[in-house]
């Protein structure tokens, strides 16, 4: 059977969980090779893809740590002469009032949401410049993963909202600085029924704000994971620069 990312190798961030997990098996399910990266362990995402023949190789780093990323990246060159797609996801949620909210915490969520893409996105494309010929080279794809509320914004969110809008800015930005050898897109999704939400600590009223959006219900990993695959995958050769918006409604643009 011909799988749409066979010979293909991803490196995911924040591979451990939620939306990282699903992408992480999605891209292996469709024939890539992945590079599992976390702060941790994602060895039972590995055990799954061995499961059903995929590869996977797990890389322990905390992407605010340039010297932990570039030791998690020196195992991954071993391990691998190419890289073809990145994803972008690491990220992690504060909430807060502006007043009450501590500095360490707004830059903490930028370390990880925003610096941390920087960091990995730019070992990603020194590797996709120097193991691709110019032909492959249309191949490579960075995907960076946002949130629809850097488009609509959310009152006591301001460190999150600020890094996904950052994302969004940098995935433009990226787009036309690698055209046309790398393509460059983001996925923004809506509320998706993971850990990060934390759903299980929310009061009644909050889980109401969190599916008042038209498709009335939170989403899933593995739909988010499929319009990553999507961007991916062959039929994206036309994308870049774009954000994709899987969120039910919640934003419209």
């Amino acid at each position: 059977m011909n799988l749409p990312l066979e010979s293909s190798v991803a490196l995911i961030t924040g591979a451990a969980h939620g939306i990282g997990r699903a992408t992480s098996i999605e891209l292996a399910r469709r024939g890539a090779a992945v590079a599992l990266l976390d702060i941790d362990d994602a060895s039972s995402v590995a055990r799954s893809i061995a499961d059903f023949g995929g590869e996977a190789i797990c890389l322990h780093g905390d992407v605010r740590s340039e010297e932990q990323l570039e030791s998690a990246f020196s195992k991954f060159d071993r391990w691998s002469n190419r890289l073809n797609i990145v994803v972008n996801n690491a990220g992690i949620l504060v909430e807060g009032r502006l007043a009450k909210m501590s500095t360490e915490d707004f830059d903490n969520v930028l370390a990880v949401n925003l610096r941390g893409a920087f960091l990995v996105g730019r070992a990603a494309v020194q590797r996709m410049r120097i193991h691709h010929t110019e032909s492959e080279k249309s191949e490579c794809r960075i995907i960076n993963v946002a949130s629809e509320l850097a488009q609509i914004g959310r009152a006591e969110y301001t460190a999150y909202c600020a890094s996904k809008g950052g994302i969004i800015a940098m995935t433009r930005a990226w787009a036309r600085e690698f055209a046309p050898g790398i393509l460059v897109n983001a996925v923004a999704p809506g509320p998706v029924d993971t850990a990060m939400l934390g759903l299980e600590s929310m009061s009644p009223e909050w889980r109401e704000k969190e599916i008042d959006i038209p498709l009335g219900r939170l989403g899933t990993p593995d739909e988010i994971a499929n319009t990553i695959a999507f961007l991916a995958g062959p039929e994206s050769r036309f994308y870049t620069g774009q954000v994709l918006g899987p969120n039910g409604g919640a934003a419209m643009y």
